[in-house]
C-alpha cells in the first residue's frame, strides 16, 4: 500500500506528521508501505526519515513557501507512478485544498486507484464551507450565519460581533482571524487572502467545542477540546500540553446521544464516506452549531480522530486498518485484513 502525503496546502507538516504515525501503525502490522509525498514524489528511506518526525512546526508555512511549493506538484503524472498504480489501497494523509479539495480525489477516481476517505464529490462538498454550511441548513443542522466576502455592508452587520473571518477552504484555523470592530474586517480579509480567494465571514459562536468522529457508519466518542489559548488555533492543535482534550467529553447521555447522530447525519448529507470529523459548537443553552466537516481528520500525535476512535474502543492501528478494509470493500466487493 501506498501513503500519499506532504503536500503543497499551509497544512503541509500535519500531512508529515500524520504519515508518520500512519506509516508505523501499518509497518508494526506487517504491511509494505511505500510513502508517495505529493510535491517531491516517492520518498527514499532516508528522506522518510528526515520527513517523518511525527513533529509540527509551531507556524505553517509562510505563502511564499506554499507559492514554490506549488510550483512543484507533480500534478496529474503523480497517477502513474509505479507506488501509486500498484498498490492494493492508497491512503492519502493530506489537507487542505490541495489534498481534501476533491481534485486529487477525481485524479485517482478517473485512474482506477483504490483509496481511503470520501470522493471527489463529497471532498469538493466539504471543502467550500459555503456550500457544506447551506447544505447543513437546508436538512436542519444548526450551523452559524455567514456570508462570503465581498458582502454588503448591512449583511456584513448582521452577523454581529466578535466576527470570525476565515479562508474558505483552508483548515487548521490557518489564516483565521475573531475581530472585535467592523473597522479590522480589511486587515484580517487580507490574512486570511493570502490562503484563499474565497474568504467566509461567520458569526461568533461563544461555548465549548465539541467533535465527533466518524467511522463508516458509526459515531465515535464526542469530544471537547479546551485550549489553552483564546481560540483553538494552529498552535493549540499541535502543540502537545496547549490544550485539554476530553474523550468522552463530560456530557450527559442524551446530549452525548444528540450529537453523535446530527455529526452523522452531516457526514450523510455531505456525502462523505468512510471516515470524518464533525465540529461543533455548544452554547450554555444547550443548542449546538455545527461549525464544519473534515474529509481527512488529522492523524498526528494530538490529533482529535484517533483520540474519539480510541475512546471508543478502536487503537489507532485499528482505526488505520478499518480504513483500509471499507476502500478494498468498495473497490473488490470483498474483505481485506490491512
Amino acid at each position: 500500500m501506498t501513503v500519499l502525503t506532504g503536500g503543497s496546502s499551509p497544512e503541509r507538516d500535519v500531512a508529515l506528521a500524520g504519515a508518520a504515525e500512519v506509516v508505523k501503525a501499518l509497518r508494526a502490522a506487517g504491511h509494505t508501505v511505500s510513502v508517495v509525498d505529493t510535491v517531491t514524489g516517492p520518498l527514499s528511506p532516508d528522506r522518510q526519515a528526515a520527513l517523518l518526525t511525527g513533529a509540527v512546526d509551531r507556524e505553517p508555512p509562510t505563502p511564499e513557501e506554499l507559492r514554490s511549493l506549488r510550483e512543484r506538484e507533480l500534478g496529474p503524472a503523480m497517477v502513474d507512478l509505479p507506488e501509486l498504480r500498484g498498490a492494493d489501497v492508497v491512503f492519502p494523509v493530506l489537507h487542505g485544498r490541495q489534498g481534501e479539495g476533491g481534485e486529487l480525489q477525481a485524479l485517482l477516481q478517473l485512474a482506477g486507484i483504490p483509496f481511503t476517505g470520501s470522493d471527489a464529490l463529497g471532498s469538493a462538498i466539504a471543502m467550500a464551507k459555503d456550500v457544506a454550511k447551506g447544505l447543513l441548513r437546508n436538512a436542519g443542522i444548526t450551523t452559524p450565519d455567514w456570508a462570503m466576502w465581498p458582502s454588503s455592508p448591512e449583511e456584513t452587520a448582521a452577523l454581529g460581533l466578535p466576527l470570525v473571518v476565515k479562508p474558505s477552504r483552508v483548515g487548521s484555523t490557518i489564516g483565521l482571524s475573531v475581530i472585535d470592530s467592523l473597522g479590522q474586517l480589511e486587515d484580517a480579509v487580507a490574512v486570511a487572502r493570502d490562503y484563499d480567494d474565497d474568504i467566509l465571514l461567520e458569526t461568533f459562536i461563544r461555548g465549548r467545542e465539541l467533535t465527533v468522529g466518524i467511522l463508516g457508519n458509526t459515531a465515535l466518542a464526542v469530544g471537547e477540546i479546551i485550549p489553552d489559548h483564546a481560540h483553538f488555533d494552529y498552535e493549540c492543535k499541535y502543540t502537545p500540553g496547549l490544550t485539554q482534550e476530553i474523550f468522552p467529553a463530560d456530557l450527559d447521555g442524551a446530549t452525548t446521544a444528540a450529537l453523535q447522530a446530527t455529526a452523522l447525519a452531516a457526514h450523510r448529507v455531505l456525502k462523505l464516506r468512510d471516515s470524518s470529523r464533525i465540529d461543533f459548537i455548544q452554547t450554555s443553552s444547550g443548542t449546538a452549531y455545527c461549525l464544519e466537516a473534515n474529509t481527512l481528520p488529522g492523524l498526528t500525535r494530538t490529533s482529535l480522530l484517533p483520540q474519539s476512535a480510541e475512546a471508543a474502543g478502536i487503537p489507532f492501528p485499528e482505526l488505520c486498518a478499518k480504513m483500509c478494509d471499507l476502500a478494498l470493500d468498495r473497490h473488490h466487493g470483498t474483505k481485506a485484513a490491512c
